[in-house]
């Protein structure tokens, strides 16, 4: 075991380490903007400069010490890049902490970025998330010298469908391209130009229009490459952002999903090496918009006439009762394990053998990087729970007096226009809803706790993201607060309360349903059927239920935002 030591404080360490890399790992802070743990380290920005040395031995090789004992080192010529310097035993190393020289080496390269970049801080997306923002107001001097007119590059560029440019701001980290060469493997972008007229850009004639291309947008250090879609809708300072998964495939992205009057308006990638590393696909960031729109606010009774949720569940409880020995159960991938496994429940007390559930396969559209063929979430899922794998034409030949849908929209509106009679859970009105018995609605992922398995067994809980109409206690104490929200001011966040839907995660919808029943099980919040899910489930042991304080929803401020 080597050691090391950092501007004073001797970490130990094991095997081959980058010296950047490990100071992070330890909690130490280095600034830089050209390095990600994912690609190559090119060493443009300089900004993560620290000093190196070994210890002075004498002509005997015994250490040498100074006149207070301790060690005196042999200090390089001059400052090293910490990103591309390997970690050895017996290293000293002197960040901007402990070093004037690597303190004023730093400001300076800070003054030679800013020389040309437009100071558009309160116009720019990436204010309050930005490292160059960041990093300038920890490390950077406190005026230019600089005089002259800026250098002017060209503004509002769409590269492609997804990613606008504003060149002017670029740094030339290369990031972006690198991104391109080394991660998604399209080389679509390219640093074109020399010394002052640099700036990322496409093939003539070529569009940017890689499925991955948006990642680009998170890499940039300083919001010269921007979302198209996201561009100009919100400061981040006002939203909430919750871990997550993207539901788009069975891979399972794991991303934070961000909120604002509780309205989803972006989801971005979250770090996780078993899943998705740092990365997720243009179509999984840009499929939130069905979190917000054509939901299914409140039950609807045949003819889509609206009626009390207790009223609704009471009766929907008479009817499975009633049609228990010609009933047609059907799960769903799209729902959590939670529902799912509610479903199951109730289909073992009602004396129903077979669960069906529908997956989705879209040939083609995986690809050798994360998207997936299988278009579902949590087709796992349902196949730990025993369900039978079928498809829409099958299920709209099966007889039955009754068919009880839960969460899936397709399935629900395949049996309604063959003529079945259809009670279903449902996130929004499909074509045809009007003709169901009883539409009862259900809450996304982003609206409740919920459990999801990839298809690599990977376990992850989904947490909730935005309010609903009906928030328990125990939701409201787990809901993430902005930083403007945890100081008790009554902001603009909340200024459409429309937009919390009336709804319920479907495992509650069905727990109410059981009890009316008399099922003998009946789970009163998400800790109750987590646990029960543990008791069961071995996979579903290992994984703790995330927690979420108070401190932690909004630890997020405009400079203590961790770098991308």
């Amino acid at each position: 075991m080597g050691k090391v030591n950092i501007d004073g404080v001797e970490y130990a360490f094991e095997g081959n380490h980058k010296l950047l890399a490990f100071a992070l790992s330890v909690g130490v802070d280095i600034p830089y903007f050209c390095y990600h743990p994912a690609m190559s380290t090119p060493t443009n920005c300089r900004m993560c400069l620290v000093d190196v040395g070994l210890p002075a031995t004498g002509a005997d090789r015994q250490p040498l010490y100074n006149d207070d004992g301790t060690p005196k080192i042999n200090w390089g010529r001059k400052p090293a890049t910490s990103c591309n310097q390997d970690v050895f035993d017996g290293m000293y190393v002197r960040t901007q902490r402990t070093s004037p020289v690597i303190e004023k080496a730093q400001k300076g390269v800070l003054e030679f970025i800013l020389i040309n970049h437009p100071l558009d801080c309160p116009i720019c997306d990436q204010a309050g998330e930005c490292p160059l923002q960041i990093n300038t107001y920890k490390y950077g001097p406190e005026g230019s010298r600089f005089e002259l007119n800026k250098v002017h590059k060209p503004k509002r560029v769409p590269l492609g469908p997804n990613v606008m440019l504003d060149a002017e701001r670029c740094i030339n980290c290369t990031r972006c391209t690198r991104f391109t060469e080394e991660i998604s493997k399209t080389n679509q972008l390219s640093i074109i130009s020399r010394g002052e007229s640099n700036f990322p850009a496409t093939a003539p004639g070529q569009i940017f229009d890689d499925p991955y291309s948006m990642n680009v947008v998170d890499l940039c250090p300083v919001g010269a490459l921007t979302s198209a879609d996201f561009r100009f809708k919100a400061r981040v300072w006002e939203m909430n952002y919750t871990p997550s998964i993207c539901t788009e495939c069975s891979r399972g992205c794991s991303v934070d999903v961000w909120v604002r009057d509780n309205l989803v308006l972006r989801q971005t990638p979250r770090e996780n090496p078993k899943v998705n590393q740092y990365w997720m696909c243009d179509e999984g960031r840009l499929a939130y918009g069905k979190f917000n729109a054509n939901r299914v606010s409140g039950a609807k009774v045949l003819n889509d006439i609206p009626t009390e949720l207790n009223d609704a569940l009471a009766g929907v409880a008479e009817s499975l009762k009633k049609h228990k020995n010609d009933l047609l159960l059907v799960g769903s991938a799209y729902a959590s394990l939670e529902s799912n496994y509610a479903l199951r429940k109730l289909a073992e007390f009602l004396g129903v053998k077979t669960i069906y559930f529908v997956n989705r396969v879209e040939k083609g559209w995986g690809d050798d990087f994360l998207r997936r063929d299988e278009r579902t979430p949590n087709a796992a899922a349902c196949r730990l729970l025993g369900f039978t794998e079928t498809t829409f034409e099958e299920l709209t030949r099966k007889s039955a007096s009754l068919a009880f849908v839960v969460e899936d929209d397709g399935v629900a509106e395949k049996l309604v226009a063959a003529g079945t009679r259809v009670i279903s859970t449902s996130y929004h009105y499909y074509p045809g809803y009007e003709k169901a018995l009883v539409v009862l609605p259900a809450a996304m992922h982003v609206e409740a706790n919920g459990t999801f398995i990839n298809f690599e067994n990977v376990v992850q809980v989904a947490l909730q993201a935005k309010a609903i109409a009906r928030m328990t206690p125990e939701m409201w104490m787990a809901m993430p607060k902005s930083r403007l929200e945890a100081g008790g001011v009554a902001v603009d966040n909340w200024r459409n309360p429309e937009n919390a839907i009336d709804c319920l995660p479907s495992w509650m919808l069905v727990s109410q349903i059981a009890k009316n029943i008399g099922a003998g099980f009946y789970f009163k919040n998400h800790d109750e059927i987590y646990k029960a899910l543990q008791n069961e489930f071995e996979i579903v042991r290992a994984v703790k239920l995330p927690k979420r304080n108070r401190k932690e929803a909004f630890k997020m401020s405009q400079f203590e935002f961790a770098l991308r």
